[in-house]
């Protein structure tokens, strides 16, 4: 990390605030200063494999990160799949493992060996849809919606509009079927057996009924405490119990993106920061990220949508309320758009931006003011010229103070000089 954009102040180390009975949904301790890591297995190296992926445990162990997030290793489906390979979103069989990737027992593996290195584990779970091939179209076709002919059909948005949106390898579950219910928690529940799995990522949670996932967590913490994300920014799935965590996608779009086009700067960010949305509870914690499979692939690299700002915007990911996400090849700037039905590796080449991550790692675990939901501290904003946002987050004698200069022009803050685009953490 270049020493003009940041100061690092080391902390000495504070006990976790304990407690208070107000507190209604605890998460598992070591989840509150932690920082994931997204792992997608086929563009991952050029094996595309779990092996692979476990040969870098060390790697990543170094670099600091605490949550393994693994998108969906299970079979894709051959009919209507898209590209030569297919998305990882489309399962033909929820409790095998795609042979492109490996075994069921490669998989056990690569968990036991993340669990030696002191990583927690999530898989990408699909509950809403299936590939066309599985087997439960054929055995079990009243576990699907169907169309007006009493056949299933394509993935649907917005039906007989004219935003009208298919998703045409998959076709949609319909959980009025209780019978369902209990197969797709079974088979949740063979990954944390099988392979000790610590949680899941749940994709397009807020698609599939809310008192669905209330009754998975409950029953899969029945057989070991799960960490659980959505993918979703829904309040009910926090405050119903059933999600530690969902996706923080105003701050990425509504502030993030707009920096990186030139379109705002820090008053964007300070009037964010003044109108949090509403409804979600103390407790909730956010996803905060620059990029992820869908935005790398869908939307664009970092240089892409943030220009000379992507490096600011991260250290916000890591300061601001919540959890930050990595997407992997990050640390070595990755530069370009991984196709998503295609094989196509990321280029590792000098991981040039690990040191950057490994500080703002290190900065997160020393400070208990950093923490996610009812641990960490509140924002205040502090007093800055125009292109800056300072705040503090002080929880009992821990205290952070963080500035960042949102423009291409230096800025002066409390005795310290901001390089465009430049940082101060202390």
């Amino acid at each position: 990390m270049p020493s003009r954009r940041t100061v690092l102040t080391a902390a000495s180390s504070f006990a976790l605030p304990p407690m208070s009975a107000h507190q209604d949904m605890p998460h598992l301790p070591w989840s509150r200063q932690a920082v994931i890591y997204q792992v997608n297995v086929r563009q991952y190296s050029a094996e595309g494999t779990l092996a692979a992926v476990q040969a870098d445990l060390p790697r990543l162990k170094e670099l600091g990160v605490d949550i393994l997030w693994l998108m969906p290793v299970q079979p894709i489906g051959k009919l209507n799949r898209k590209g030569t390979l297919g998305s990882y979103y489309s399962i033909s069989d929820y409790t095998a493992v795609n042979p492109e990737f490996g075994s069921l027992a490669d998989a056990k593996a690569f968990v036991a060996a993340a669990h030696g290195h002191g990583f927690k584990v999530i898989l990408d779970w699909v509950a809403n849809h299936t590939a066309w091939g599985h087997s439960w179209a054929t055995t079990h076709k009243d576990w699907f919606k169907l169309n007006a002919k009493g056949e299933v059909y394509a993935v649907t948005f917005n039906e007989g509009q004219p935003s009208e949106e298919h998703w045409d390898d998959v076709i949609a579950l319909n959980y009025q079927s209780e019978a369902l219910r209990d197969e797709m928690v079974d088979a949740m529940k063979f990954w944390v057996r099988e392979t000790g799995l610590d949680g899941f990522r749940c994709d397009v949670a807020s698609l599939v009924p809310t008192d669905f996932w209330v009754r998975a967590r409950k029953e899969l913490d029945a057989i070991k405490p799960m960490f659980m994300l959505a993918e979703s920014d829904a309040v009910d799935l926090h405050t119903s119990g059933a999600f530690d965590m969902t996706y923080s996608w105003d701050l990425v779009d509504q502030v993030f993106k707009k920096i990186g086009k030139g379109e705002a700067g820090a008053p964007l960010l300070r009037d964010w920061l003044a109108k949090q949305p509403a409804g979600y509870p103390a407790h909730a914690y956010r996803m905060r990220f620059t990029s992820n499979h869908d935005f790398n692939s869908w939307h664009g690299t970092d240089a892409e949508l943030y220009g000379d700002a992507y490096q600011a915007l991260a250290v916000l990911t890591f300061t601001l309320p919540g959890m930050p996400l990595i997407y992997n090849g990050q640390e070595s700037r990755l530069d370009k758009r991984l196709a998503f039905f295609e094989k196509d590796a990321i280029a590792w080449k000098r991981y040039e931006l690990a040191g950057f991550y490994q500080q703002l790692i290190a900065f997160k675990h020393q400070h208990p003011a950093l923490a996610a939901g009812q641990y960490g501290a509140p924002v205040t904003l502090l007093q800055a010229p125009a292109d800056v946002v300072a705040f503090e987050r002080r929880l009992g004698t821990d205290a952070v103070r963080v500035a960042v200069n949102l423009s291409s022009k230096e800025q002066a803050w409390q005795g310290h000089t901001l390089a465009p685009w430049g940082w101060h953490l202390s």
